[in-house]
């Protein structure tokens, strides 16, 4: 376990995840959370579906990013592995490519702001924390904000972890924003919430395992024979919808009262 892996998953990382409950607040508001079994049960139905599916985005934005961390290393390559792949493509290309798999399984505009929100402010604090060429790349391929699970796999990659490592922060960090958010919004004891994010860790160890397989299997793991990245194959990545957070995510940004931005 890379220690690197327990810095990005700690929530007093000034990256604003503080301010995300991952649709909790809106649950709350309509009843559909009021006690810790319907907090589990709303955890565990969001692990199985968004967390698996950012999971396998952030492991598939580390593979990238490590091929091009590695590339960055090579003579010529100074620019942050800016040399084409086996498509033909750059860095820039390759990191829109992925963004655009991320856009495609954010149904809701509300939580693909929110998702794009976290994922700007990620990267700006990291690049500050783990300078790297692979970063700057990034952010520049997308000024608009890259998608929270590709700059939590960029950032994984630069600091060493594996994609394994960055899937399982990712789902980590599924379930934790709304369970700290449901201690906030309904005063639930939070041993009592801590006891259900004890009993889902094999859980998320099988989601992580689930999503960087998937990963895998796309093709676009590890470097070619001269260090270009594998051809992309990340339309067969996990995309299980959550019609209910699309619709929790929706209805909250239109709330007149709210104390998280998701």
């Amino acid at each position: 376990m890379n220690a690197a892996l327990l810095l990005l998953a700690d929530s007093r990382l000034p990256a604003g995840g503080h301010g995300h409950s991952g649709g909790a607040e809106e649950a709350v508001r309509i009843g559909a959370i009021h006690d810790l079994p319907s907090l589990a049960a709303f955890l565990r139905g969001r692990l199985a579906t968004a967390g698996l599916v950012t999971a396998a985005l952030a492991a598939a934005a580390c593979a990238l990013g490590g091929d091009r961390r590695a590339g960055a290393d090579r003579p010529g390559d100074g620019d942050g592995g800016m040399a084409g792949t086996g498509t033909g493509g750059t860095a820039v290309d390759d990191w829109v490519r992925l963004d655009g798999e991320a856009d495609a399984r954010t149904s809701s505009p509300a939580q693909r702001e929110a998702s794009r929100t976290q994922g700007r402010l990620l990267l700006r604090t990291s690049r500050k924390i783990w300078p790297s060429p692979v970063l700057d790349t990034l952010a520049g391929a997308l000024p608009q904000g890259a998608h929270h699970p590709l700059a939590l796999g960029a950032v994984a990659a630069v600091a060493g972890c594996s994609p394994a490592e960055a899937a399982l922060a990712a789902a980590y960090t599924a379930v934790t924003g709304p369970a700290t958010a449901a201690v906030r919004l309904l005063g639930l004891d939070p041993v009592a919430v801590h006891r259900l994010l004890a009993d889902l860790a094999p859980a998320l160890e099988r989601i992580a395992a689930t999503a960087d397989a998937s990963r895998a299997a796309t093709g676009r793991a590890g470097a070619g024979p001269g260090g270009e990245a594998a051809t992309a194959g990340w339309e067969a990545l996990p995309a299980h919808a959550a019609p209910a957070l699309d619709l929790l995510a929706e209805h909250h940004i239109r709330a007149e009262l709210r104390l998280f931005v998701s």
